[in-house]
C-alpha cells in the first residue's frame, strides 16, 4: 500500500485580500458527515501570514472545495508581540463547546538570527468561525533547556483527559539564515501549561539534515504514528514517517512516507512537506504543500 497523489486541490484566492498566495500548513478539523474544514494560512499582497479556511466535502476518496473563508479568521498580533508578523494554524482541538486552535506566531527575529516561530493558542466559541488569543503571550516560553526563539508547529492529541504534544525547538543557529530544529514531546493537564523536558522524539540522521517539522501524530490500535517533514538543503523537504508506543520513544523509518515529489515543471516537482494525515470512513487521506512552502496551495493524497 502506498499514498496515491490526487493533485492539487487548494488553490490561492486572488479576490480574497488574505489569500493573494500560499496555503501553508493544512489544518483539517471534521464538521459534520462528510464535511470538513482546512485552516490554513494564505499571505497579503505584504506577503504576511494570515490565518483562514477551505470548506471541504470528503467522500469515497474524492476531495472537492465547497467555499473559502471571505476574511481570515486571526490575523497577527500586536506590534512587538510574538505574532506581529504573521500566523500560521498547527492544530485545532474541540473541547466542549471550546475549539483550541494552536498555530505559530512569526516575528521577524533579530540582527543575528532571520525569524522566530513560537507557539500561540487561541480560542473559537462559535465553532471555528472566528478565534480570539488566549493570550498575547506564546504558550512555549523559552527556558534554559531551550533559549532559542523557534518552539513552534505544536501537534496536539487529547485523549482520556491526557494532552500530549508534538512540537518543533531549535538546537540552534548555523548561520543568520539557517536554523536546526527536531522534534520534541510535551504534556499538559489543561492544553494550557505544558511540561516540557526537553526529550527528543525525532532526530536528525546525519548532519545533512538541518530541520524536521510540522508533526502530524494519529493513534490507532494503541500505536503512535508521525508524519513529519525534514529538510537538507541540497534537495528540499520531504515527508518522514515514525512510530512509537508511548508517544515518547520513536523509531524513524529511514525512507520517505510513500510519497515521491512530482514531475518537473509540477507544483510539488523539487518540495514536498507540511503533511497533515486524517481518517474518514476507512481512508486515510494526506494534505500537503509543495514548491515554495505552498506558495501554489496544497494538495491531497490517498492511502491505498
Amino acid at each position: 500500500m502506498n499514498w496515491e497523489k490526487k493533485g492539487l486541490i487548494i488553490n490561492c484566492q486572488k479576490k480574497l485580500p488574505w489569500m493573494q498566495t500560499h496555503a501553508m500548513l493544512p489544518t483539517v478539523i471534521h464538521i459534520t458527515e462528510n464535511k470538513f474544514r482546512v485552516y490554513f494560512s494564505g499571505r497579503d499582497i505584504n506577503n504576511i501570514s494570515l490565518i483562514g479556511y477551505a470548506n471541504i466535502q470528503v467522500t469515497n476518496g474524492i476531495i472537492i472545495v465547497l467555499d473559502y473563508s471571505k476574511s481570515p479568521v486571526l490575523s497577527t498580533g500586536e506590534r512587538g508581540c510574538f505574532d506581529d508578523n504573521g500566523v500560521t494554524p498547527s492544530c485545532i482541538i474541540k473541547k466542549d463547546k471550546e475549539w483550541f486552535m494552536y498555530y505559530i506566531g512569526w516575528n521577524s527575529g533579530t540582527s543575528t538570527t532571520r525569524m522566530g516561530l513560537v507557539a500561540g493558542l487561541a480560542i473559537s466559541n462559535d465553532n471555528g468561525a472566528s478565534f480570539t488569543r488566549y493570550s498575547r503571550a506564546p504558550i512555549l516560553e523559552r527556558t534554559n533547556k531551550e533559549p532559542f526563539s523557534i518552539l513552534t508547529a505544536p501537534y496536539i492529541i487529547y485523549d482520556n483527559n491526557k494532552w500530549e504534544m508534538w512540537y518543533v525547538s531549535c538546537e540552534g543557529w548555523r548561520s543568520k539564515d539557517l536554523p536546526i530544529y527536531n522534534i520534541k514531546y510535551a504534556s499538559s493537564f489543561d492544553g494550557i501549561n505544558w511540561k516540557r523536558e526537553g526529550h527528543v522524539c525525532i532526530d536528525f540522521i546525519d548532519e545533512n539534515e538541518t530541520a524536521l517539522a510540522r508533526p502530524c501524530v494519529i493513534k490507532e490500535n494503541e500505536i503512535y504514528k508521525m508524519w513529519f517533514s525534514y529538510k537538507d538543503p541540497r534537495i528540499g523537504y520531504r515527508i518522514g514517517y515514525a512510530v512509537s508506543i508511548d508517544g515518547k520513544n520513536w523509531e524513524r523509518s529511514l525512507k520517505h512516507a510513500g510519497l515521491a515529489i512530482g514531475e518537473v515543471g509540477s507544483w510539488d516537482s523539487y518540495m514536498i512537506e507540511y503533511s497533515f494525515v486524517f481518517a474518514h470512513k476507512g481512508i486515510k487521506y494526506m494534505l500537503y504543500n509543495g514548491n515554495g512552502y505552498g506558495e501554489n496551495g496544497a494538495g491531497y493524497a490517498v492511502f491505498k
